[in-house]
């Protein structure tokens, strides 16, 4: 069990990581943000949702590299849908990205699918236990997905497929305006240039991440003008 003094650096980690970021947090959320990875490395050590057994590097390698995309989100909201929005996470494992943007977002719904039934049951026992009511974890394969009403505003994955599978498989899950963000290492150059005619890159943001000696990016994709 981690002492006092060695949960407190973490926390001192995450407040001074999410800071940089542009992305400050409440002494609660960041508790919760804890919560979640203590939760994770419980569940782990049955589940194996995450190769990651340190909960040190848990927090930089999955909780800090999460939180670096909220910024990023939080703009493309405020500029293309104010208000409340509905994302889905695709693949989502232990909940990465979707439990941090559900943990610091309440006024977006973020649904969590995955193919693996002990994952998904994960993401409603962390929803009920953070109290994160605007969480859901799904068990079904993406592709037979049924849409909810108006479709998903913003569409993200981590680590699932190829850009062009995760394009294809999540198609008829975006609302009309909707994008997808891919979370990415480096660029991929070769998935970029299989994608379809009928989907764009309109952008590429290069992320740092503190405390994260690698390379991360987002891809931001959208359906061409004109194409169905």
């Amino acid at each position: 069990m981690a002492t006092p003094a060695i949960l407190g650096d973490r926390r001192q980690r995450l407040l001074a990581a999410a800071q940089t970021l542009g992305a400050p947090l409440q002494g609660a959320e960041a508790d919760r943000l804890l919560a979640y990875v203590d939760l994770l490395q419980r569940w782990n050590r049955v589940y194996n949702l995450t190769a990651l057994r340190d909960p040190a590097e848990m927090l930089s390698h999955h909780l800090i590299d999460c939180l670096a995309v909220l910024p990023p989100l939080r703009r493309w909201w405020s500029q293309h849908q104010p208000g409340a929005g509905r994302l889905l996470d695709v693949g989502s494992g232990g909940g990465l990205p979707g439990v941090v943007l559900a943990a610091l977002q309440p006024d977006w719904q973020v649904d969590c699918v995955d193919t693996v039934a002990k994952k998904a049951s994960f993401i409603r026992q962390v929803s009920a236990e953070l109290r994160l009511p605007n969480l859901q974890g799904l068990h079904a394969r993406v592709e037979a997905l049924a849409p909810p009403e108006g479709g998903y505003g913003l569409i993200t994955s981590r680590a699932f497929a190829s850009l062009a599978d995760f394009t294809a498989l999540t198609r008829h899950l975006l609302a009309d305006g909707g994008v997808w963000m891919a979370m990415k290492g480096k660029l991929p150059a070769d998935e970029q240039a299989a994608l379809p005619a009928s989907v764009e890159v309109f952008h590429v943001e290069q992320l740092q991440v503190p405390g994260l000696d690698a390379q991360r990016c987002l891809v931001w994709m959208r359906p061409r003008t004109g194409t169905a």
